[in-house]
């Protein structure tokens, strides 16, 4: 059975949703990262971690995104299984990987990004980083025009990855997803999906 570690509304919240795709039984650990005994599982000191049974726990979120879809087919997670199918899926994994969740550190976590500590360093650190953040939504606000889901016709992995980042950007920007209505319709639909609702629930980010 499949053990996910997690922080509540983090990234790993993908992965808590996946598996509750997958409709297989599967337990969820809550840990605080930054934990001397969590650092054991996962010395980066990073969520999520998901330990399979089989060894060492697996790390990164799109590593473990991509081992759940591949390893249940039938779920239909991982989208067209073409080279170029699997290249399209891969593209979108990585811009969530590597564009829209760094976009969000320098709002996070702002003190990382100079050595000033006074506040209004740190809030122009906060305002470069939202700057980011909406550029990626332009991004993937012209990709989902007129589409329901990230990747091809029905859900994938990557539709799973999108909800915590975008749940982020509703929360810190002014005006929330107003800008950006394809974005906000498909954040819409995910959130209406039972499967994330349980997942949320499961973490305490909605009311039971």
């Amino acid at each position: 059975m499949n053990t996910l570690y997690y922080a509540p509304g983090a990234c790993s919240l993908s992965v808590h949703i996946v598996l509750e795709w997958l409709g297989e039984p599967y337990e969820a650990v809550r840990v605080n990262p930054s934990d001397p005994e969590y650092q054991k599982l996962n010395p980066a000191g990073q969520v999520p971690a998901l330990d399979t049974g089989d060894g060492a726990p697996l790390t990164q979120c799109s590593a473990i995104l991509g081992y759940l879809a591949h390893t249940h087919p039938d779920a239909g997670l991982a989208g067209d299984e073409t080279p170029l199918g699997q290249a399209y899926l891969g593209r979108w994994s990585a811009f969530f990987t590597g564009d829209v969740h760094p976009a969000f550190f320098p709002v996070f976590m702002p003190q990382r990004y100079t050595t000033a500590d006074d506040e209004a360093s740190l809030a122009k650190v906060r305002e470069a980083g939202t700057a980011l953040v909406r550029k990626r939504l332009d991004l993937l606000q012209a990709h989902l025009d007129g589409r329901t889901h990230i990747v091809g016709d029905t859900r994938t992995y990557v539709d799973a990855y999108s909800v915590p980042m975008i749940r982020w950007a509703s929360s810190i920007l002014p005006g929330g997803l107003a800008d950006w209505p394809a974005v906000k319709s498909h954040h819409e639909r995910m959130l209406a999906d039972p499967g994330v609702e349980r997942a949320m629930r499961d973490e305490g980010l909605i009311e039971s």
